[in-house]
C-alpha cells in the first residue's frame, strides 16, 4: 500500500510560496518544482485555501501566495488542512464478536490511533514553514 503524499506534497508547494513571499506565484511554476500536473497542483491549492494558508487569484495576473507570513504556518495546520486524519484505518467489515480477539480489537485499535495522531499533531505543531524553508536555504549548492 502506497502512502498518502499529500502532507509531503502540501508542505513542497507552501515551501515554494514561502521562497517567494509576497510574489504570486502560478500553479504551473509549482508543478514544475513538484513534478506534477498543474491540476493536481490547483486541486491541492483548493484545499490550503480552504485552510486559510493561501490566497490565489485567477487571470493573467493572478497566482498563489502564502496568507501569512511562513513563521506563522505550523506544519500541524497544514497535516490539518490535507490529511484524512487517520494514520490508519480499521477493516471496513465489523470483526466476529464472538471471538474474544475479534471482540476487542477495535477498542484497542481506536485508542492507539488516537495516540498516535495526538503525537502527530503535537511534534508537526512545534514545526513552522518557516523552519523547513531556513534548512532547505541552508542546502544551496
Amino acid at each position: 500500500m502506497a502512502a498518502n503524499s499529500q502532507f509531503s506534497m502540501a508542505v513542497h508547494v507552501l515551501t515554494v510560496l514561502a521562497r517567494h513571499e509576497g510574489e504570486k506565484i502560478k500553479s504551473e511554476k509549482i508543478a514544475c518544482s513538484v513534478n506534477t500536473n498543474p491540476v493536481v497542483i490547483r486541486r491541492l491549492l483548493g484545499q490550503l485555501a480552504q485552510a486559510e494558508l493561501v490566497e490565489s487569484q485567477t487571470g493573467a495576473a493572478g497566482g498563489t501566495q502564502l496568507a501569512r507570513s511562513p513563521e506563522r504556518i505550523t506544519l500541524a495546520e497544514v497535516y490539518g488542512a490535507v490529511s484524512c486524519g487517520e494514520v490508519f484505518a480499521l477493516h471496513g467489515k465489523p470483526p466476529d464478536k464472538n471471538c474474544p480477539v475479534g471482540r476487542n480489537i477495535e477498542a484497542v485499535l481506536c485508542n492507539l490511533q488516537k495516540q498516535i495522531d495526538r503525537s502527530v499533531a503535537e511534534t508537526l505543531s512545534r514545526h513552522t514553514l518557516q523552519g523547513v524553508l531556513e534548512v532547505i536555504e541552508q542546502e544551496k549548492p
